[in-house]
């Protein structure tokens, strides 16, 4: 059977300290039929200089910039806009993949037939060592599943385009990947979990991700505003949500 292209979208804004390991992370994948597309959010430092350098040395890194600051939902629609393969994958520009992570996950979507897929994951400090060793994921997350527990990290997931059909991320700063996961889930029964860790997600502090108090109010925003749950159905998935986040940092 023809290897499917790969596409895998990354967004950009002020990334040099990390940007280059998380290219090679992709460039070194033992799947080999990919483009990398890396869309520059206009960063101000040496981000863009880094991703030319090494996109002349390997044809499948693509790079775009956008004309204005327009944050991680633009710049993500402006890689799905672009990417030419039926398997849509994301990672962020400070994570770093395990090199069998494509290969392994589109082969458990194949043999399984599933069209949209998470993994396990590790959590890593800013020098890239081990934080926490395994971020286990549930084997498959429906709608209200995930609502009750947004277990799906974006650097981890991957779509089957052909099946779902074409998505975008809704034009929100914060949270539109779980929002997008949501959007997806409402007609899709499940997604499935598979239970190796492939990505390590790295932990900034100061980061967006990092702020736990960001972090709440990002969440009921997706559920009252973006989901448009009733009140009380949002103070009730919001309570399994805060659960579960304590849960993972026990």
């Amino acid at each position: 059977m023809k290897d499917e292209l790969i596409s895998v979208i990354t967004p950009v804004y002020n990334a040099e300290t990390y940007i280059s390991v998380t290219i090679d992370s992709v460039m070194n994948q033992t799947y080999s039929n990919l483009e990398h597309i890396l869309v520059d959010d206009c960063s101000s430092d040496m981000s863009e200089t880094i991703i030319k350098k090494l996109a002349e040395k390997d044809s499948r890194i693509k790079y775009i910039k956008l004309k204005e600051n327009s944050g991680a939902a633009v710049a993500r629609n402006k890689g799905l806009e672009n990417a030419k393969g039926r398997y849509i994958a994301f990672i962020d520009s400070d994570d770093i993949w395990k090199k069998e992570k494509l290969e392994k996950q589109l082969s458990f979507m194949k043999s399984n037939q599933h069209v949209f897929t998470y993994t396990n994951y590790e959590t890593i400090t800013v020098e890239g060592e081990i934080k926490k060793n395994n971020m286990r994921v549930p084997d498959k997350i429906n709608y209200t599943g995930l609502l009750k527990n947004t277990a799906i990290a974006c650097s981890t997931v991957m779509i089957d385009q052909k099946a779902i059909g074409e998505f975008r991320m809704p034009l929100v700063r914060k949270g539109q990947d779980t929002a997008t996961w949501l959007t997806i889930l409402r007609n899709l029964p499940y997604a499935y979990g598979m239970q190796d860790i492939m990505t390590s997600y790295r932990k900034v502090p100061g980061s967006i991700s990092s702020n736990k108090v960001e972090a709440l109010k990002r969440t009921w925003n997706t559920y009252y505003r973006l989901e448009k749950l009733p009140l009380h159905k949002a103070i009730y998935y919001f309570l399994f949500y805060t659960f579960n986040a304590v849960r993972k940092r026990i």
